[in-house]
């Protein structure tokens, strides 16, 4: 399914400032009535957008939480260099991320949607202070499948010699997946307009970096179960990004929550996002929970 553009009613979309710079957000306040539990960030994936979580806000802000979706640096409504690559290493964006952390002035529930899990990681385990706990949705331990780097590659390719408006006609034409890694962007959705407007708002050299790191990530599962944090892995029931196996080992590995979104493949927050964010929420208690307790204790 598409992510839908409009922002959810009771939601506002604003640039945050941060001391890296400013990033497009769509910021969800906590329900009228409903006793507020927490702060979220949530990360979106490579090509995607902070749009992707729209149809996770209301339910979360209903369970108490205030989330705040952001485009990275580069992606979509964020600015960022055309071709410069240094701009969009990893640790640049992770540092980012611990920018957008502070600027909303609490510890944060932080959330990343594949690439933007790899990105969480990072943030994490640059100063995993800032954060209450760290959900890596559809995201897994180093890098993509065979196939999707194939894919990946192929863009970065195309990005090389055209632009990206000839990039998406090329899609079009092709009538191919255009979200190389989540999968959300194929022939029979609506709302086009909204989707190539938003692939002619990233820049290149973003997706050419991020793109490259997605192909190469080690694996840095063992430094991040080090973390005293909460984690949980939450994925759909197929994943063709990263084996749902790999995951499965992965939570093992660090100790976390897992869930399995039954119906959904690798966009649960749009595949079942009545699902994912009850699941998410459910975590967020638990984690809350769990830091109450040390607290106490």
């Amino acid at each position: 399914r598409p992510p839908t553009f409009t922002p959810p009613p009771g939601s506002r979309a604003y640039s945050l400032r941060t001391a890296r710079g400013e990033f497009a957000v769509v910021d969800a306040p906590v329900a009228a009535g409903v006793e507020p539990r927490g702060v979220a960030l949530l990360l979106p994936g490579f090509t995607g957008s902070k749009e992707d979580f729209n149809p996770l806000h209301v339910a979360l802000a209903e369970r108490g939480y205030r989330s705040v979706a952001v485009d990275g640096r580069g992606q979509f409504e964020s600015d960022g260099p055309e071709h410069d690559e240094s701009a969009y290493a990893q640790a640049e964006l992770a540092r980012d991320v611990l920018a957008q952390a502070e600027a909303l002035g609490t510890p944060v529930h932080l959330l990343g949607h594949s690439l933007g899990g790899q990105i969480s990681r990072a943030a994490v385990l640059i100063d995993h202070s800032p954060f209450r706990s760290l959900t890596l949705m559809a995201s897994g331990p180093a890098q993509i499948s065979v196939s999707q780097q194939q894919r990946v590659k192929l863009l970065r390719d195309a990005l090389s010699v055209m632009s990206m408006a000839e990039v998406w006609e090329a899609m079009r034409a092709m009538d191919a997946p255009e979200e190389t890694e989540t999968g959300q962007l194929d022939g029979g959705l609506d709302d086009r307009e909204d989707l190539r407007r938003r692939w002619l708002g990233n820049k290149p050299a973003q997706l050419i970096a991020t793109g490259r790191q997605l192909c190469v990530e080690p694996d840095r599962v063992a430094e991040l179960a080090a973390v005293p944090l909460p984690f949980h892995v939450l994925s759909g029931a197929l994943d063709d990004t990263w084996p749902v196996t790999l995951l499965d080992e992965m939570a093992m590995r660090l100790g976390a929550r897992r869930t399995v979104i039954e119906g959904a493949e690798h966009s649960p927050n749009t595949d079942r996002p009545a699902a994912t964010a009850r699941a998410i929420a459910d975590f967020w208690d638990q984690a809350s929970g769990q830091a109450a307790d040390q607290a106490s204790g």
